[in-house]
């Protein structure tokens, strides 16, 4: 059974799961749906196409689902997916996907948005981030499993961001952030290992050390990019962890700060 508070909007094509909790003068538009256990706070507003799953925390003031800022889009199709276990905090807008795009933004599971968070259209969110207060992503934007953006940090459009990559306060990249990277600035420079996280997600002291030589061929070196993705091969082919670096790194399109 679930609760929905009398002053709450639940339009008769939105689908409710079990356990729902919906609260005071919340509006939930046609083509929503909820999964079982999930919270909606009071003041949230959610349209749809919106899939949302199951256990997920949605805190008071968020704009879900709206339709995306972007100029080409005529109402056409389009929808936001968002998974498991997620926590959206305060005043955070998440946008459907555009025709210009894959027409799907997806949110994947256990993800914490901190207050003011901005996940543009076709946005690709992996499982496990972290996004501090007013971390923003332009359009077409992904972001691998377990990276952590600092407060205020902005991504640009058609950017990536790697798994366990991480961002100071106030970072603004133009380019792809790589795998397990701190980034800082404005435009974003590498600014070592994200070893602290590492550690903390259980990576050994040799995996660490590995990704640490890896980092010093990419960064410390003075080689140009194909000379260091050369030198990195072996350990690509020794270890899936840098293989999945040197993947990231062959893959981009906007280049990679440097």
């Amino acid at each position: 059974m679930s609760m929905i508070h009398p002053t709450a909007i639940v339009d008769k094509k939105a689908q409710i799961g079990s356990r729902v909790s919906i609260g005071a003068y919340s509006i939930i538009g046609p083509d929503v749906v909820i999964g079982d256990d999930t919270w909606v706070g009071p003041h949230v507003v959610i349209n749809g196409p919106t899939v949302i799953g199951k256990d997920n925390k949605i805190f008071q003031f968020n704009s879900i689902g709206e339709t995306p800022q972007h100029k080409a889009h005529k109402d056409e199709p389009s929808r936001l997916v968002i998974g498991n276990g997620n926590v959206i905090r305060e005043y955070c807008t998440l946008h459907r996907g555009s025709v210009a795009g894959t027409g799907e933004t997806m949110i994947g599971d256990h993800n914490f948005f901190m207050a003011y968070v901005h996940i543009a259209h076709d946005c690709v969110v992996g499982n496990d981030t972290t996004f501090a207060n007013c971390a923003s992503l332009a359009g077409h934007v992904l972001v691998g499993d377990f990276a952590t953006l600092g407060g205020f940090t902005g991504i640009h459009q058609f950017c990536s961001v790697g798994a366990h990559a991480m961002t100071a306060i106030a970072t603004i990249s133009f380019k792809d952030i790589p795998p397990y990277v701190m980034a800082y600035g404005n435009t974003a420079k590498p600014y070592g290992l994200n070893t602290r996280g590492l550690k903390r997600r259980g990576f050994p002291d040799s995996m660490v050390k590995v990704l640490r030589q890896a980092y010093k061929i990419l960064y410390r070196s003075g080689l140009k990019l194909n000379e260091a993705l050369t030198e990195l091969q072996p350990l690509a082919d020794q270890y899936p962890e840098v293989g999945d670096l040197v993947s990231f790194i062959k893959s981009s399109e906007r280049g990679i700060i440097r």
